[in-house]
């Protein structure tokens, strides 16, 4: 009886030892670079969850709208959860914006993640309103010049600017093709290890779940 009731003295307790460790840390301000991707958070939260997200997918962009500042600020912030961001490139102007947010300091790109998201409508939106001749360079040519017509058409020029990228620092990016085909064979060698072919798509805990919108993914993170 006397174990019992210290068993459950020390199981209501670890709640609270945990708690404690945590209380103080900002760990919306701790972000890591991990193999294939970026990672947001305590590196010892309970439970890791695996984002795999395109910059164009219209899913992807509702999910960032409606659960990005909840699972930052009632998972991420109390160290409960950790989330890291992993790409499926889909489209030209998906891998542009992917090596734009891969471009730069690593501690700041869960700016750039962000921008991209907030912001998805209009670029995307501009880029339905170019002709067929101007979408015909996004798949012609050198991979950095495809890259720069779609920065051009999407004005991702602009919005690099806003986080204090002039454009040669952003053609100096483009340029960089061995980076540039790493970010590509990373993105499609994470897919395939984790079955995944839609975005968005989760992994929690290295498991691929079914989850596919905020409301299937916050009743996993809740249990």
């Amino acid at each position: 009886m006397k174990k019992f009731a210290l068993a459950a003295v020390l199981l209501a307790a670890a709640p609270l030892a945990m708690a404690a460790t945590t209380k103080g840390h900002n760990w919306l301000a701790t972000t890591a670079v991990t193999p294939g991707g970026h990672r947001l958070g305590n590196p010892n939260a309970p439970t890791k969850l695996m984002e795999f997200v395109s910059y164009t997918c219209p899913h992807c962009g509702h999910f960032f709208k409606e659960a990005d500042g909840a699972i930052k600020i009632a998972y991420v912030q109390p160290g409960k959860v950790s989330v890291e961001v992993r790409h499926l490139i889909r489209d030209p102007a998906d891998y542009a914006a992917v090596i734009l947010a891969e471009c730069g300091d690593p501690k700041t790109f869960f700016r750039r993640h962000d921008m991209f998201f907030a912001q998805q409508d209009i670029w995307v939106g501009k880029l339905r309103d170019t002709t067929r001749a101007q979408q015909e360079r996004w798949y012609t040519g050198t991979i950095p010049q495809r890259m720069r017509a779609v920065a051009s058409d999407a004005g991702f020029y602009d919005m690099m600017g806003t986080r204090g990228f002039s454009r040669a620092q952003v053609d100096a990016c483009f340029n960089d093709t061995k980076k540039v085909q790493a970010l590509f064979d990373e993105s499609k060698a994470a897919a395939d290890k984790y079955n995944v072919d839609s975005t968005p798509s989760f992994v929690v805990n290295g498991k691929t779940t079914e989850a596919h919108s905020w409301e299937e993914l916050q009743k996993l993170l809740d249990s």
